[in-house]
């Protein structure tokens, strides 16, 4: 069982502060940022070359009337020849040292030349943007934060959920519940990145129109206390609550309650949909992850699970399939398992686990790349790159203060947002910017992928 809410910074501050406003942070003093004097290095200067360049301004002048082109061209070239044409005297540092080529060869400059190698992609340590994000909850098992089509983030803080357009960095109101209600537990995107779902505390979810800023309809019945995760499949959202259930909806229907999976004993923290649609990833406060088949599914009675996850030992929010192998999927452990493991979903097998040494809230594959990013908490609450299958780490980002509960990615696949309980949003360029000429990576579907069991 994961450490739920926390106090809320806010509280500590007691300072009111708008949402989703810029942060402007300013650097801090060092040595060697702001130095008032500078003490010229005379090991690394050329004094040769430095008394030729105060004198030779005074020859030019002398020699202005007299000199042809034909010999300022040579004096030119000859400048060129010589390394002349430099302008700096002092020198405050030595210079780099020249490399060395530890296996010379005749065709080393043609090799070089002709080899076609992947320039090492750079990956930013700090965040490209923070804004302020007042009144977040920091409950590991709350989900409230999500990217949608349209490229637009929103975000609950506390009873209010915000838009905010990446496009022009506008910032929006969609909806402020009571509190009785509140506070917001879950946002969700639908897939065509108008509509969004928004989870309450009292167990209802409502549907917005972002366009219009208007409730579109209420769904009731679902739960028995409060939604902290959805997911959507087209039409079909599902939910997931502090009741253990798993609820699907057809938002389309005014019975809207089409589906229920029953396998948790307690809070549901993590639902994922498959690219395909067919099968259903669900994490709990349990220890458990459930894979479930949308074609055994049943509106009579409840739905067992295709596979039933044992090996977590804390709770299971963090939930990822991978956009290249359909049958791959990524879970995240909590405070007490600290692992990412990888299943095949077909037949429920552990293909890999990796002790993270934190808390993992959040995992993210990228679209481009066989890259998998994950969040953490205590102790250094950062962001960290890995390189899929071996696992190695490429990068470690740091900045939030407090335990990073929350991921989205652009819908370029480029830019991650991250919200921690320091109250901040920030936005990383991790995954980097997609060549224009590669071709996107190909699933690969195993044999009769949609068939259960072959008799």
């Amino acid at each position: 069982m994961d450490a739920g809410s926390l106090n809320s910074f806010s509280n500590l501050t007691g300072q009111s502060r708008w949402p989703l406003q810029e942060q402007v942070l300013q650097r801090r003093n060092s040595s060697k940022e702001n130095m008032d004097r500078f003490i010229p290095n005379r090991s690394a200067m050329d004094f040769d070359y430095a008394h030729c360049m105060l004198t030779e301004g005074r020859k030019v002048k002398e020699n202005e009337t007299v000199c042809s082109p034909a010999r300022e061209a040579y004096r030119k070239l000859l400048a060129e020849a010589l390394n002349m044409n430099r302008t700096r005297i002092l020198a405050f540092k030595n210079k780099p040292p020249a490399p060395v080529e530890l296996f010379p060869s005749e065709n080393s400059t043609s090799v070089h030349l002709t080899k076609s190698s992947k320039p090492r992609r750079h990956i930013s340590q700090s965040s490209e943007r923070t804004l302020d994000a007042p009144d977040l909850v920091d409950d590991f098992y709350l989900n409230l934060l999500d990217w949608g089509s349209s490229n637009v983030l929103a975000i609950a803080l506390g009873n209010t959920v915000y838009l905010w357009d990446a496009s022009d960095s506008s910032t929006s109101e969609l909806v402020t519940v009571d509190d009785e209600n509140g506070p917001i537990t879950s946002v969700s995107w639908a897939p065509d990145g108008r509509h969004i779902a928004v989870g309450l505390d009292n167990s209802e979810v409502q549907l917005w129109d972002s366009a219009s800023n208007k409730q579109l309809r209420t769904l009731r019945g679902c739960h028995r206390s409060r939604v902290g995760s959805m997911a959507w499949n087209n039409h079909i959202l599902t939910t997931g609550g502090m009741d253990g259930q798993i609820v699907n909806n057809d938002v389309r229907i005014r019975s809207h309650i089409v589906e229920n999976y029953r396998g948790h004993q307690q809070e549901v923290c993590g639902l994922k949909w498959s690219s395909s649609g067919q099968q259903l990833a669900s994490g709990g406060n349990d220890n458990l992850v459930h894979i479930w088949d949308r074609s055994v599914a049943s509106s009579n009675s409840p739905t067992r699970w295709l596979h039933r996850l044992e090996d977590h030992t804390s709770a299971v929010k963090a939930l990822a399939w991978c956009p290249f192998q359909s049958n791959l999927l990524a879970t995240g452990g909590g405070g007490s398992d600290r692992t990412i493991k990888f299943w095949n979903t077909h037949t429920g097998a552990c293909l890999n686990s990796v002790d993270t040494g934190s808390q993992v809230c959040a995992l993210l594959w990228s679209k481009n790349e066989r890259e998998l990013l994950s969040s953490h908490g205590f102790t250094q609450n950062q962001l960290t790159l890995w390189k899929y299958p071996s696992m190695v780490k490429m990068a470690e980002l740091t900045g939030h203060t407090s335990r990073v509960l929350y991921m989205a990615q652009s819908p370029d696949g480029c830019t991650v947002a991250s919200a921690a309980g320091d109250e901040t949003l920030r936005f990383w360029n991790v995954f980097g910017v997609p060549e224009v000429a590669k071709t996107a990576p190909k699933v690969h579907h195993e044999p009769f992928s949609h068939v259960n069991r072959i008799r």
